[in-house]
C-alpha cells in the first residue's frame, strides 16, 4: 500500500520565501506544494468492496457474459420542441459538451393536460381508542436509550416513562398512544416508592408537562452518571456484542468540571435556543415532544454569559426563535434571530454588548450588526466560529475531548492523519502540532462556513489541509490508500457501514472515534470489527449534566495487533 499525503514543509515555520510570498502558492490552511492529485473516478463497489468485475458469482445464478461488441445504434426518434429546449439548456451548462439525444418521454396519464388532479392523501389518524390521560400504577424498570425514559409495563404493554427512576413505583399518566399502539409514552405524575437517587428538582420549570430540555433534574449528579453508564452498557451489548471490559471501558461516566452536591445545577450551556411564544412575544423552551412553549424567566443550566444578556426579560415581536451564543474563551456574545414569516425584526437592546445575526428563509445566517463570529479558546489556540456554527457547548468540552483523543492516539512526529467531520479544525490543529512539519493532516468537513473558519483558524500551519465535501463522497476520491491516524467525530447518526469499511481499509495505526450517541457508536464499533479493528480504550464524559446526553471517545487498533 502507498500513502498519498500532502508534501511536508521544510525550512522555517513561517512558510514564506522572499518577499513574504507563501511557498508553493498554497492557500491559508492548506499544505504547501500539495501532491493531492485527482485520480480517475473509482469503480462502484458494494459493501464488501467488490466491483462488478471482482464480485463472485452467486450460487444458482449464471456467470456474467463477456462484454459483447455493441450493436449498431438505431436511428433516434425525432424529439419534440420541449426535448430540443432541454438539449439546448444542457449544452449551455455543459461547458461545450454535446448532450446525447434522448427520446421524448410521454408523461404519466395523471400529469397530462386535462387529467383530473391527483389529491394528496391525508395522514391517517392513529387507530384504536386514545389513551392520553389514562393513569396506571407501574413498577419502573431499567433506563432506556434516548429521551430520559425508563421502561415499565402494564398488562404486557411497554410504557416509556419520563420523570421516573429504575426501581420506583409510580403512577404513570399516558401522554402518547392508543389502545392499538405497540408502546405508550407516559409521565410519572405521582411517586409511590422513590429511589434513593431521587431529589426535588431544583428547576421550577422541570417536571411532567413542563420544559423538555432537562431529563434528570430529579436525580442526584452521581445517579445521573449511573443512568448514562447503564445506557452505554446496554447499547454496547445489544449493538456491538461487547462487554465493558471488551470495549476497554471501566464502566464509569466521568464528571467534567468537578463533582457537584445533590440539588446544585451547573451553569454549563454556552448556547441556548429559545422559542418565542406568538401570543405573549416572550421567550421560553419547548415542552417534551411538543411545539408548545414553556415560558421561563431563567434557564438554570444556561451559562452566566447567556443569562447576563437578559433575553427572558424583554419582548420579541416578529421573532420565532432567539439563539444566544456566549463564548467561554472571550467576552464575545452573539444573538441569532429567526423572524416569523413576513415579519420585520425588532431593534434589539440588551443588557450587554452583543452582535446580532438573522436567519433567512433558506437557513442562511447573515450579520445585522457587530461581528459575524465569536472567539473561543481551546487547545492552546483561539478559534473563530461564525454565524452560530458548531462548537461544543460545555466550556470544558473542547479541551477534555482533545486531551482524550491525543492520549489515545499518541501521535508521533512525521505521521499522517485524517480529521473527518472536522468542523472548525479543533482536532486537526491538535494533531498538526504533534505530528510536526514532517507530518501531514487532512481535514474534511461538509459545512462551507466551518471550512472557511477552519482554514482561517489553522492558516499558520502548513502541514494542514482542509477540504469541503461530505466524507463519504470525498474520501474515496482523494487517492489516499493508507494513513497513520484517524479521528472521526460524525453527526448523531454515526459514520455508517460503508464509511467505516473504507476507513478500516486505510490501515491506520490507531483510530479515535468521538461520539455523542451511544447507539451510533455501538453500531459503528460492530462495523469496525467487521473491518478488523477492535476498541482498546473507551471513555465517557458527562458533558451535558441534567440531560440524558453524554460524549464518548473510543480508541481502536487493528485486531491482530
Amino acid at each position: 500500500m502507498t500513502r498519498n499525503t500532502p508534501s511536508r514543509s521544510s525550512g522555517s515555520s513561517s512558510g514564506k520565501g522572499k518577499g513574504g510570498a507563501r511557498r508553493g502558492g498554497s492557500q491559508p490552511g492548506q499544505v504547501a506544494r500539495p501532491r493531492w492529485g485527482r485520480p480517475a473516478r473509482p469503480e462502484a463497489t458494494d459493501r464488501d468492496g467488490l466491483t462488478a468485475r471482482t464480485a463472485p458469482v452467486v450460487p444458482g445464478e449464471p456467470e456474467p457474459r463477456k462484454a459483447e461488441k455493441p450493436a449498431k445504434a438505431e436511428k433516434p426518434v425525432k424529439a419534440d420542441k420541449g426535448a430540443k429546449a432541454a438539449k439546448t439548456s444542457a449544452d449551455a451548462g455543459g461547458a461545450g459538451r454535446r448532450a446525447p439525444r434522448k427520446q421524448a418521454v410521454r408523461p404519466p396519464k395523471a400529469l397530462r393536460a386535462g387529467a383530473a388532479p391527483v389529491r394528496p392523501q391525508r395522514p391517517q389518524a392513529p387507530s384504536g381508542e386514545p389513551l392520553v390521560g389514562e393513569r396506571y400504577e407501574v413498577e419502573v424498570g431499567p433506563v432506556a436509550h434516548g429521551g430520559g425514559h425508563c421502561v415499565a409495563r402494564h398488562e404486557g404493554r411497554v410504557l416509556f416513562v419520563r420523570h421516573a427512576l429504575p426501581g420506583e413505583r409510580v403512577v404513570a399518566q399516558v401522554t402518547e398512544g392508543t389502545s392499538t399502539s405497540r408502546f405508550l409514552r407516559a409521565d410519572a405524575v405521582e411517586v409511590l416508592e422513590p429511589a434513593k437517587e431521587r431529589i426535588e428538582a431544583p428547576c421550577p420549570f422541570a417536571g411532567p408537562g413542563k420544559c423538555g430540555g432537562c431529563d434528570w433534574q430529579h436525580v442526584t449528579p452521581g445517579g445521573q452518571r449511573k443512568l448514562k453508564a447503564s445506557v452505554l452498557t446496554e447499547q454496547l451489548a445489544k449493538l456491538a456484542g461487547l462487554t465493558p471490559e471488551e470495549a476497554g471501558w471501566d464502566g464509569s461516566v466521568e464528571p467534567v468540571g468537578g463533582k457537584l452536591p445533590a440539588g446544585q445545577v451547573p451553569a454549563w450551556r454556552t448556547r441556548v435556543q429559545y422559542t418565542v411564544d406568538a401570543q405573549s412575544d416572550k421567550v421560553g423552551l419547548r415542552k417534551h415532544r411538543s411545539h408548545e412553549v414553556q415560558p421561563i424567566d431563567r434557564c438554570l443550566i444556561a451559562a452566566e454569559g447567556v443569562t447576563e444578556l437578559g433575553v427572558e426579560a424583554r419582548d420579541w415581536p416578529g421573532v420565532a426563535t432567539v439563539e444566544v451564543v456566549a463564548a467561554s474563551g472571550s467576552s464575545d456574545r452573539q444573538v441569532v434571530l429567526t423572524p416569523r414569516d413576513g415579519a420585520q425584526l425588532p431593534i434589539v437592546e440588551l443588557d450587554k454588548p452583543v452582535s446580532i445575526a438573522r436567519v433567512d428563509d433558506h437557513g442562511g445566517v447573515h450579520k445585522v450588526h457587530g461581528r459575524s463570529f465569536v472567539r473561543e479558546r481551546a487547545a492552546g489556540r483561539t478559534w473563530r466560529i461564525s454565524n452560530g456554527g458548531f462548537w461544543q457547548i460545555h466550556p470544558e468540552a473542547p479541551d477534555t475531548l482533545v486531551d482524550a483523543v491525543l492520549d489515545g492516539l499518541d501521535p508521533q512526529w512525521g505521521e499522517s492523519a485524517l480529521d473527518l467531520y472536522c468542523g472548525v479544525g479543533l482536532f486537526a490543529g491538535a494533531l498538526a502540532d504533534r505530528v510536526g512539519e514532517d507530518g501531514a493532516v487532512l481535514g474534511i468537513e461538509s459545512s462551507k462556513q466551518a471550512v472557511a473558519d477552519a482554514r482561517h483558524n489553522l492558516a499558520v500551519l502548513e502541514n494542514v489541509r482542509i477540504e469541503c465535501d461530505r466524507v463519504e463522497t470525498l474520501l474515496p476520491r482523494t487517492g489516499i490508500t493508507a494513513t497513520d491516524l484517524i479521528v472521526l467525530d460524525p453527526p448523531r447518526a454515526g459514520a455508517g457501514r460503508e464509511t467505516v469499511a473504507h476507513l478500516a481499509g486505510l490501515e491506520a495505526r490507531r483510530i479515535a472515534y468521538v461520539a455523542c450517541d451511544p447507539a451510533a457508536l455501538a453500531r459503528d464499533l460492530a462495523f469496525f470489527r467487521e473491518g478488523g479493528y477492535r476498541p482498546v480504550s473507551l471513555r465517557a464524559f458527562d458533558l451535558f449534566p441534567m440531560t440524558h446526553h453524554f460524549e464518548c471517545v473510543a480508541i481502536l487498533e487493528p485486531a491482530g495487533k
